[in-house]
C-alpha cells in the first residue's frame, strides 16, 4: 500500500512481555504467521496476515509503560512539525520522535485526556500492507472520559472533519478526512470500571466472530463484550492471556440500518 495522508491509521503494535505466547495466540486467533525478531529494532517480531505486514509485536520498552498494550498508529508526513502540533494543543510527547534506521521515524504521544497513540512517518516501511480483510487491521475507536477535549485535540492536529451519532448507549463521533472515515470515538461512561484507562480499541478482521472468540477463549483469553451484530458487522472485545484488548470484527455479517450522521461544526 501507497503511504496514506496525514491522520490516517497506518500501523499498530502490542507490547507483550510473553512475545511467544502473543505470536501463538495472535497465529491461532487471526492467522498471523510472524518473521524472526530483530535484535536491531529492539527483538519487534512482524505479523503477516497472507503475507502480507499487519502488526507488529514488541516487548515492553522502558518509559513506555503509561501506553495501551495496543498501540495504534497515524500516519505522519513530518513527526517532528505533527510533534509540535501535539504539544502546541495540549498533547504531550512520551517518545521520540526518532528514526528507525531506514524504515522511517516514530513518536508515541497522549492527548490531554489520557489516550496513547502513535505517529509513524514512512520510510522504506509505508505500513499496513493489507486492511479491511481477515488478519488485518479494520477499524478503531478512541475511548475516552473526556470527549470534548479528545474531539477537539484530534481534530486540531489531524484536521479531521466530526460526524455525530447518539444513541441510547452514549455519545459517539466519526472522524473524517476529506471524504473517508477513518475513525471512531467513544465516550467512556459510567460502565467502564475506573481502572481501565483511555485508549485506542483496534478491530481486525475476522471472517467469522464467532469461532474467532471461541478459539481466543480456548487459548486462555476473555471475551469482554459481544458477540453483537450490528450494521457494520459483528463484532467481539477480547482480552488476550496477558490481558490486552481488541477487537475482531467480521463485515460480512451485519444486521439493521446504517445510523444518521449529523456534521458537527
Amino acid at each position: 500500500m501507497a503511504v496514506q495522508p496525514e491522520g490516517t491509521p497506518c500501523w499498530a503494535d502490542a507490547m507483550s512481555s510473553d512475545l511467544e505466547g502473543a505470536e501463538s495466540f495472535y497465529g491461532e486467533v487471526l492467522g498471523w504467521t510472524f518473521a524472526q525478531a530483530r535484535s536491531e529494532f529492539g527483538d519487534r517480531t512482524e505479523a503477516y496476515a497472507d503475507g502480507r505486514a499487519v502488526a507488529a509485536v514488541v516487548p515492553p520498552v522502558p518509559g513506555q509503560e503509561g501506553r495501551s498494550p495496543w498501540c495504534l498508529y497515524f500516519a505522519a508526513e513530518d513527526a517532528v512539525a505533527t510533534a509540535e502540533r501535539i504539544r502546541a494543543h495540549g498533547g504531550e510527547i512520551l517518545t521520540g520522535p526518532v528514526r528507525v534506521v531506514d524504515l522511517g521515524s516514530m513518536c508515541l504521544a497522549r492527548d490531554p485526556g489520557g489516550v496513547v497513540f502513535g505517529l509513524w512517518q514512512a520510510g522504506t516501511h509505508e505500513g499496513f500492507q493489507a486492511v479491511a480483510e481477515p488478519g488485518a487491521y479494520t477499524w478503531a475507536e478512541i475511548f475516552t472520559r473526556d470527549p470534548a477535549t479528545s474531539d477537539a485535540f484530534f481534530s486540531s492536529v489531524f484536521s479531521y472533519r466530526q460526524r455525530h451519532m447518539e444513541d441510547e448507549e452514549g455519545d459517539f463521533r466519526i472522524y473524517d478526512l476529506g471524504e473517508r472515515t477513518v475513525l471512531g470515538r467513544m465516550e467512556m461512561g459510567e460502565e467502564f470500571p475506573p481502572e481501565v484507562r483511555p485508549h485506542i480499541n483496534v478491530y481486525f478482521g475476522v471472517g467469522d466472530c464467532d469461532e474467532a472468540v471461541a478459539r481466543a477463549v480456548g487459548l486462555g483469553g476473555e471475551l469482554r463484550f459481544g458477540p453483537m451484530t450490528t450494521p457494520f458487522g459483528r463484532f467481539a472485545a477480547i482480552g488476550d492471556p496477558q490481558g490486552a484488548s481488541f477487537s475482531v470484527i467480521d463485515t460480512g455479517t451485519t444486521e439493521g440500518e446504517m445510523p444518521e450522521l449529523t456534521d458537527v461544526s
